[in-house]
């Protein structure tokens, strides 16, 4: 099944206004839940402890202040109108920057990378005309000498993945405890907290539990949630206004900002952990970027979604700024402003919003893990897509039971919106700052801006936000640890397994095979060939696999054709179909042994077997049609020189891309007549035939002809997966902390991920594993 529908392809097409406003309204439900829903909880934590709400309103007032300025300044200057622009052919996050960077100065970690990857469409985005400047040039050259400087691009991206990751444990637990506090005013106070919990606890299991069906069943409802939940805060906030503080419009100026910090010193400082609130789930305006347009977003946001939210934080101030004395337990919060005959349709509506808002960020963070797996920082895991419609919508089992544990493990720990508060704003603002580090490279490398533009942008978002982190570290006692423990915990597993994948690759060059050793070996190789594919997993881009030597030593026979498969990540969201398969032939024509480099982008899907194996035969068999003699390719060519070995392959894409070009076709099916195809005797009568559907043009000759018969024999016969199943242990004299990365912590994740041919869904009955134990 093909997922990859060319959604992500929008943003090269001009759209019409139809499409901007359709993405528009989509994009309501995916990308605003989570920031709509703050402000259920954006003034209880802010006057939770650190301050105290007094009759001369400086606080609430400053507060206020504090949130429009912070909301303005953050999501609608930053993102909105800068960073959206910083989009990896269409995508956004975290690592859609740390790729653009790697692409622009080559600091890619990814270790098999080669220079034809360079030669993809999507490879670079359109650079300015003009040059980098002076200091551009010496930044990059410095960044690409310097492997310390690599080695810390990469744990800056890997921290705001991490923090991405601990907000998607903190978040929903946060977003639907809020909702449901809203019983605390129809509740005594002894009986409440004995609700609030297991009501909470109930929802987020049955949010967890049903993420395997996908969003795209219930998708249609989450943008008419957000629209229903940000139509009545906002109304709300304006009968708010009007009913009880018409002149709150005042309290917007800056000068309250610096009366509140006046009056409440440290304590105000303090509770800017609490203001910060009011913009998590900005990032995701970035980092969804993918699934819509810049332009749809940003209609989203400032048409809509940025004035309910000023209308929904004044009319909480206005409320409060004539209620000073509150009856029951519930403080300043949210609810306490909503009339009492709307109370129960309002709790209901911000239930579902929560649930909506949470849905985003647990998908935002099957994607950030998908993305770590493709560029092999985080082990393989098992990713099921459950949209056929649209490849962004995912599913990670391991993932989703952990994140629901640790979501519960906070919703019961905690029981209150103030540690929770503390927990999700550091690990919203620290995401915020690695953005903000990344842009002042993407600035200078990328736009080939001034370094005085970079250091601008740095010194003026990195200053509001570095505000916000100190206020949210100094709660570390008080539920801040835990999105630094949820980091550092995934921040292990992450650059373990990482060190481990890089070593390995090693151990895989060092030790590989010349191709001058499989040509000595003649025609046969040197051992008997039967009938069928032999495909032969590798991470290598050039040269023999030490695995395919250490099976013939121990296995004399072989079969009819060899395939060298490597299926490898680009940093790169999407490589088109036209451009997937890199095909070169290993030897003179009659050994019959091919490479096959198969590469994906780090968003795109791969498919299953079937359609995987149909899919690389006919590649190599429009290879072979191609080929005007037994040894140089025409056309479309790149110069391999990967290794010791230069080799000449082809950029040949999938079949659907071959207008005329060579296609697969059983017995029975309708196609080219009969005297078109390339023919072979039956070799099985129980088996249906296959054929080579070949157009007439251009002319083939003999020996090309034999070798697609013999392909096609081969592919009659079967398909074998030569699989290694490599053991890795430290070799004698390594450190002690090594023989524990590497024997310890690497092997366990091995033990414990999936294959790396998980996702083409290898058969069981196909499969041959080659054991081999590398000492790194």
């Amino acid at each position: 099944m093909d997922l990859e529908t060319g959604f992500h392809h929008n943003h090269l097409k001009k759209q019409s206004w139809a499409t901007v406003f359709t993405l528009a309204y989509q994009s309501l439900g995916v990308v605003y839940g989570d920031l709509s829903t703050s402000p259920l909880y954006v003034f209880k934590s802010t006057f939770a402890e650190d301050i105290e709400h007094s009759e001369t309103n400086e606080e609430i007032f400053g507060a206020l202040s504090f949130i429009f300025w912070t909301l303005t300044l953050v999501p609608l200057l930053k993102y909105v109108f800068i960073v959206l622009k910083a989009d990896d052919n269409g995508e956004g996050g975290t690592f859609a920057l740390y790729s653009l960077l790697c692409r622009h100065a080559r600091v890619s970690s990814l270790p098999n990378c080669q220079l034809a990857d360079e030669e993809l469409s999507s490879y670079k985005n359109a650079t300015p005309n003009f040059a980098l400047t002076s200091f551009g040039s010496r930044l990059k050259s410095t960044l690409e000498k310097y492997r310390v400087l690599q080695r810390f691009l990469l744990v800056l991206a890997l921290v705001g993945a991490c923090m991405v990751i601990g907000d998607g444990v903190l978040t929903p637990a946060l977003s639907v405890f809020s909702a449901v506090s809203g019983v605390e005013l129809a509740m005594a106070k002894e009986h409440h907290k004995y609700v609030e919990v297991p009501v909470a606890c109930i929802i987020l299991m049955a949010l967890f539990a049903l993420q395997h069906y996908g969003t795209h069943r219930v998708g249609h409802l989450f943008a008419p949630v957000i629209i229903l939940w940000l139509l009545s805060i906002s109304s709300i906030g304006l009968y708010n206004i009007i009913h009880w503080n018409p002149h709150i419009y005042k309290a917007l100026s800056p000068v309250h900002m610096y009366k509140f910090l006046k009056k409440t010193q440290s304590g105000g400082w303090k509770s800017l952990g609490g203001i910060l609130l009011c913009i998590t789930g900005s990032e995701a305006m970035f980092a969804d970027l993918g699934h819509f347009s810049q332009l749809s977003i940003q209609i989203a946001f400032t048409s809509f979604v940025y004035p309910s939210l000023i209308l929904a934080y004044m009319g909480q101030a206005a409320y409060l700024s004539q209620h000073h004395v509150i009856e029951n337990d519930y403080q300043v919060g949210f609810y306490i402003s909503v009339p009492k005959n709307l109370r129960v349709p309002v709790l209901l509506i911000a239930i579902l919003a929560a649930v909506v808002g949470s849905q985003a960020i647990i998908t935002g963070t099957f994607s950030i893990i998908k993305q770590c797996s493709s560029l092999g920082c985080f082990p393989r895991v098992k990713i099921v897509h459950t949209s056929s419609k649209f490849h962004g919508q995912i599913y990670i089992p391991e993932i989703n039971w952990i994140l629901m544990t640790l979501c519960l493990a906070v919703t019961i720990g905690f029981r209150d919106t103030k540690r929770m508060g503390n927990a999700s704003g550091l690990a919203v603002i620290t995401v915020m700052l690695v953005t903000t580090c990344l842009m002042s490279l993407i600035i200078v490398l990328c736009w080939h801006q001034s370094v005085f533009l970079a250091i601008g942008f740095v010194v003026f978002f990195g200053m509001i936000e570095a505000l916000y982190f100190s206020a949210s570290l100094v709660k570390f006692l008080e539920g801040a640890w835990v999105p630094i423990a949820l980091s550092l915990i995934f921040m292990l597993v992450m650059y373990v397994w990482h060190y481990g994948t890089i070593k390995k690759y090693e151990f895989d060059v060092q030790n590989k095979v010349s191709v001058d050793w499989l040509l000595s070996l003649g025609p046969t190789l040197g051992i008997v060939r039967v009938r069928g594919i032999g495909l032969v997993h590798t991470e290598l881009v050039s040269g023999i696999p030490a695995i395919f030597s250490h099976f013939v030593t121990n296995l004399p026979a072989f079969h009819q054709v060899l395939i060298f498969l490597c299926v490898k990540s680009v940093p790169v969201p999407h490589v088109r179909h036209e451009e997937r398969f890199l095909v070169g032939r290993i030897g003179p024509r009659e050994y019959r042994v091919y490479r096959c480099i198969v590469r994906y982008g780090y968003r795109d899907v791969h498919k299953d077997d079937v359609e995987f194996e149909k899919d690389l035969v006919c590649s190599i068999a429009e290879f072979i049609r191609k080929q005007k003699d037994g040894s140089t390719p025409d056309g479309n060519c790149v110069d391999g020189k990967l290794g010791n070995d230069d080799e000449v392959m082809r950029v040949v894409g999938t079949p659907s891309t071959h207008v005329k070009g060579v296609e697969i076709r059983m017995d029975g099916q309708d196609g080219y007549d009969e005297a078109d195809g390339v023919e072979v005797q039956e070799i099985n009568p129980v088996k249906k035939r296959v054929r080579f559907m070949v157009p007439e043009s251009p002319e083939m000759d003999d020996g090309s002809r034999a070798e697609l018969r013999d392909l096609m024999e081969a592919r009659e016969a079967g398909v074998a997966y030569i699989l290694g199943h490599s053991y890795v242990k430290a070799k004698q004299g390594s450190s002690f902390v090594k023989k524990i990365v590497i024997n310890f912590g690497y092997e366990l994740l091995r033990r414990n991920s999936r294959p790396s041919t998980d996702a083409l869904t290898v058969p069981h009955a196909s499969t041959l594993e080659v054991g081999m134990v590398y000492h790194v």
